[in-house]
């Protein structure tokens, strides 16, 4: 299949658009970095999802990856410009599926204020796409990763007592690696045939952290 794999230079998206190419399908990275990845079935455009966008055609499948965090432009980038991609390239004859990288914080509000809103509108507008993908026999659905160790995250993975304090809110004590979150895109994306505007949350357990207090009963 054709495929199109937003901020594919590194981290998730870099990880996403490998996963393809070992299965065998054609993709096309877009980025505002160079390409970094070297394959005969991957080419690439340097280009910000916010401005002129590259004529692609026969899209099959559009994982939209790209994003940016406590930017001052994350709105921009992260909503208006996954908007921007999607309407150019989700809608063409031979589309199967879209998915959109959105995160944890859009349901937990857990986060840099315009990062949780601009992921919040991604889930959002994940599931109005899905409405107008549908007579085309296509899906949209969204994936919503917690914490996944990428250099964005070097801040708090790198840093002993912060570390501590989040595996203590993590139920199953660990993160993800881009390379997992690479497979769910792939299994949403093409193993999925009848699940569509949905938002799956892959946190370890993170956002289900009750924390409930009550006395024990050597207090009572």
């Amino acid at each position: 299949m054709k495929v199109i794999v937003t901020g594919s230079s590194k981290g998730i998206g870099k990880a996403i658009a490998l996963k393809f190419l070992q299965c065998g399908h054609d993709v096309t990275g877009i980025d505002v970095l160079p390409a970094t990845i070297d394959h005969s079935h991957y080419r690439h455009f340097t280009a910000d999802i916010t401005g002129a966008l590259p004529k692609i055609q026969d899209v099959e499948v559009l994982v939209n990856n790209a994003g940016v965090q406590d930017s001052g432009r994350d709105i921009e980038v992260n909503l208006l410009g996954t908007v921007a991609v999607t309407e150019k390239y989700a809608f063409q004859p031979n589309i199967k599926s879209v998915v959109f990288v959105a995160s944890a914080s859009a349901s937990t509000g857990s986060e840099f204020p315009q990062y949780v809103a601009s992921k919040g509108g991604v889930v959002s507008y994940m599931k109005n796409v899905a409405l107008r993908l549908a007579p085309l026999g296509a899906t949209s659905n969204s994936i919503s990763p917690g914490g996944v160790f990428t250099s964005l995250n070097d801040p708090v993975t790198q840093n002993a007592e912060m570390w501590s304090e989040i595996m203590e809110e993590t139920p199953l004590k660990k993160w993800a690696t881009p390379e997992e979150i690479a497979e769910w895109v792939y299994f949403v994306a093409v193993v999925n045939k009848s699940m569509t505007a949905q938002d799956i949350v892959i946190d370890n357990g993170e956002s289900s952290r009750a924390n409930f207090v009550w006395p024990s009963p050597s207090d009572k």
